[in-house]
């Protein structure tokens, strides 16, 4: 063993051509590595050299010996320490298991980077053509009804890709899925996780909003492989697909903030992965939006301001970046409940995409309602939680439609069905960019609970049975995203002007009422209708696309609307609707008025009148 002076960064343990480097921050002279074997017994305590420091970063490199199978800590005095910066960590853990002090202390394994990659890239797909999918790696495929061969784990998710692709999804967004610990101990005697007045209890984190090893991939949601493989397995499989993957990273105030693009860089050149949402205080996102390594890597946070000045406005590398927040979730869900006022914000949410930044667009997430939670209860229930219902937002903006849980009125059930389709057109019917939250398409509920943070189990685990009973809820779903897919004019790549830029005689977009050019935004109003030019938007071989018109109408009572003028030669013909009682055949719509039932929301498509009597519904 030849033990020399080593490099001071990057921090940890990095294996390299002649053997490995070892670099830790300390204070105390009294520290060093400790090397394991493969069967987690020390081998070997190592002190650094107080003439191999530089400032409080004790470094040094160690060669001559095979560092194969080998995992390695480090020590202050008699403490053993976890180095947080592991890229991988030996043994396998199972998931949710209580673990002595001792096994808190985790190994990492040195490893060398061999992996194969056969070429991938990652698809770079624009804002304008994405359709995102919000989901928890373990609690996507635990649930037995999702007959993988490896529940809750990365492979799991490799298994449900044609599922995905069937849909339509084309980015995955995932919760933390890099190393963290999941069983968490609650102190503070004043904390409602405490019982009984005793010191505390554990309680888990099943989300993962915690610090954790910010380098390597969560080792539980391994399956037969190791986690470093595994993920890479997945994200490879995904860019076949022309998929991309999305990372949440939860960054503590702990966390330095020039370390943090440091990580986002390590997870691009060794995962390959295609974004990033990122959450957390005290995040630069200037000097993330300004990181040459991060550009064209697509970057989620709740907003950038800087992204809004001018000298940025043609610079179209920067639309990788996206605003993520909670406005367009409850503006739209109060709309949606018939809550008065609510028209100048859906007519802003409609068209919302800044050219300069993208916006991404959700009804549900994994706080708050799911969308049949929404329209199934009006508080939340978060008993199992063990916090008294104290815990999670008490505004959710839902309406339970008369009846408080679950409902086998047939009025109530086929009133939610109705209400899910309508946010699911509100949702692929908005110029930003949608993101459903993983069984949303299907009806999928956790029992009024809003804040399931602490719950693995049937509450967030995605029971796959009820995508045959909602199976109605989950075709119309894929019926949105087809249309969403085959009509540039419905996901413009910038926000629609409202003006006849283009002098073809229409404005790109225009709101109407019950009258054609005559919107109605009085505070007791809950009708609009939304026609798209389709010459402002080109499909293959530069054919422009066809004109849509959407009547909302969220009043409890039916209106009239009579649709605007078609140009010469075209006619409107149904497209799809959320109410069953209005839909017809394509050949059977004539004329340019209809009357909307009661919460109902409607797209129509120009035609050609020309066209084949036989054009089958959807044009998909």
């Amino acid at each position: 063993m030849i033990i020399s002076k080593g490099t001071p960064y990057p921090l940890g343990g990095r294996c390299d051509r002649q053997g490995a480097n070892f670099s830790f921050v300390s204070p105390l002279p009294d520290c060093g590595v400790v090397l394991f074997s493969k069967e987690l017994k020390e081998w070997k305590r190592i002190p650094f050299a107080e003439e191999y420091r530089v400032g409080d970063i004790h470094c040094m490199h160690i060669s001559g010996i095979s560092f194969s199978g080998m995992a390695y800590c480090f020590y202050e005095e008699e403490r053993l320490v976890t180095d947080n910066r592991g890229t991988a960590f030996l043994g396998r853990y199972v998931y949710g298991e209580k673990r002595s002090p001792e096994e808190q202390v985790r190994p990492a394994l040195l490893q060398t980077d061999d992996y194969d990659w056969e070429g991938d890239r990652p698809p770079g797909i624009p804002y304008s053509e994405s359709v995102c999918y919000c989901m928890h790696v373990r609690g996507f495929t635990r649930h037995a009804s999702s007959k993988v061969s490896s529940r809750g784990t990365f492979r799991g998710l490799v298994e449900k890709i044609p599922y995905l692709k069937e849909l339509g999804i084309t980015t995955l967004e995932i919760q933390p899925a890099y190393e963290f610990s999941e069983i968490e101990m609650k102190k503070n005697l004043e904390s409602p996780f405490a019982e009984n007045g005793s010191e505390g209890c554990e309680k888990l984190n099943y989300w993962g909003y915690t610090e954790g090893c910010y380098y390597s991939p969560k080792n539980s949601y391994a399956g037969f492989k190791d986690a470093v493989t595994e993920f890479k397995d997945m994200v490879k499989a995904l860019h076949r697909n022309n998929m991309e993957i999305i990372m949440q990273f939860y960054f503590t105030e702990s966390v330095k903030t020039r370390e943090i693009p440091e990580i986002l860089r390590y997870w691009i050149m060794t995962y390959h992965v295609d974004g990033f949402h990122l959450k957390g205080k005290g995040i630069d996102t200037r000097m993330l939006a300004e990181d040459f390594a991060l550009a064209g890597t697509k970057l989620w946070y709740y907003s950038f301001p800087e992204a809004k000045q001018e000298n940025w406005q043609d610079d179209s590398r920067r639309r990788f970046l996206a605003s993520y927040r909670d406005d367009y979730r409850y503006d739209m869900r109060r709309f949606l409940k018939g809550d008065e006022g609510m028209l100048p914000a859906l007519m802003f949410h409609l068209r919302n995409n800044p050219g300069f930044c993208g916006q991404i667009n959700y009804l549900s997430n994994y706080d708050g309602f799911t969308l049949m939670d929404m329209v199934s209860y009006e508080r939340k229930h978060n008993e199992a939680n063990g916090e008294d219902n104290k815990d999670g937002s008490d505004y959710n903006a839902s309406w339970n439609c008369g009846q408080e849980g679950p409902s086998r009125r047939k009025a109530v059930v086929s009133l939610r069905k109705k209400q899910i389709k309508n946010a699911l057109m509100l949702l692929f019917l908005s110029q930003g960019t949608p993101l459903l939250y993983m069984g949303d398409e299907f009806g999928n509920s956790q029992e009024g609970n809003n804040n399931p943070y602490c719950q693995d189990n049937k509450i967030t685990w995605l029971n796959w049975k009820n995508l045959e009973t909602g199976k109605e809820i989950y075709e119309f779903t894929k019926a949105l995203i087809a249309i969403r897919k085959m009509h540039p004019v419905l996901r413009q790549e910038k926000e629609l002007r409202l003006i006849d830029y283009g002098a073809c005689g229409y404005p790109d977009a225009s709101y109407h009422g019950e009258s054609p050019w005559k919107p109605d935004t009085s505070n007791y109003s809950r009708q609009l209708g939304v026609m798209y030019c389709g010459k402002y938007a080109y499909r293959e071989r530069n054919r422009p696309d066809d004109f849509f018109y959407v009547a909302y109408n969220m009043h409890w009572e039916s209106h009239r609307f009579a649709l605007p003028r078609l140009p010469k030669d075209m006619r409107w013909e149904l497209c799809i609707t959320t109410d069953k009682d209005t839909e017809k055949e394509p050949a059977d719509w004539e004329g340019t008025e209809v009357d909307l039932p009661g919460r109902c929301i409607c797209l129509f498509q120009s035609v050609k009148e020309t066209a084949s009597k036989e054009r089958k519904m959807h044009d998909v």
